[in-house]
């Protein structure tokens, strides 16, 4: 599913990836760990193609070598294949929760009505159902969260990326949330990578990358 080999991002003089390399396999959720600075987020970015290696990148995700495609393919490939999870939810707040849910969808020229359709799905099946019509402000942290899952959901992506997506939550949401990612898993068959300093969530996952200085060292 995803293969990321000599990996270097710099920032200036500051070196932040130090040579990574990783594989993850087709519905594999690994947790990616380590202290503030270590180079998790960028590299998280970088699998995301969000952002660039500094050099010599080679990442392939779906079997697609992303190093060889122009910018406006990259982002036609993430807004297809790839879906987001923050730990600011980044929801629009005025548009309402099934808005937010169809907003790639839109971006990526999907049928208005079978986009619609699918998102009153993903809320269904979410606890949602009752907030479709609700903005931001009117739901909970835990219920802006789940929005934010459905969203990178829309797609049917291959992988999703979470980025500490239960820092932001209380601890029953935040548990609540860590076991709504083995559901989808099962149920739709995603690969997810998250970086998370929660140790139960990290425990979780199938998998736990341990960075540290810009490296992999477990």
């Amino acid at each position: 599913m995803i293969v990321a080999k000599n990996i270097h991002k710099n920032y200036g003089l500051v070196k932040v990836l130090k040579g990574v390399d990783l594989h993850i396999k087709k519905g594999e959720i690994v947790a990616i760990v380590g202290p503030s600075g270590s180079g998790k987020t960028t590299l998280l970015q970088i699998l995301g193609t969000l952002d660039k290696a500094s050099k010599n990148q080679e990442l392939i995700i779906n079997s697609k070598p992303i190093q060889q495609l122009s910018d406006k393919k990259i982002s036609e490939f993430r807004n297809e294949h790839i879906g987001f999870i923050f730990q600011f939810h980044q929801l629009l707040p005025e548009f309402t929760a099934l808005e937010n849910v169809c907003l790639p969808a839109y971006i990526g020229n999907k049928d208005k009505v079978e986009t619609e359709k699918r998102a009153k799905e993903l809320l269904d099946f979410l606890g949602l159902s009752h907030r479709t019509n609700h903005k931001p402000n009117e739901l909970s942290g835990g219920e802006q969260q789940r929005v934010a899952v459905a969203r990178a959901l829309i797609n049917k992506p291959s992988v999703i990326f979470a980025d500490e997506p239960s820092g932001n939550l209380d601890s029953t949401s935040a548990k609540n949330l860590h076991e709504l990612f083995f559901k989808l898993r099962d149920e739709f068959g995603q690969t997810f990578v998250l970086v998370t300093h929660n140790e139960e969530l990290a425990e979780m996952a199938d998998r736990k990358l341990v960075m540290k200085d810009g490296v992999v060292v477990e």
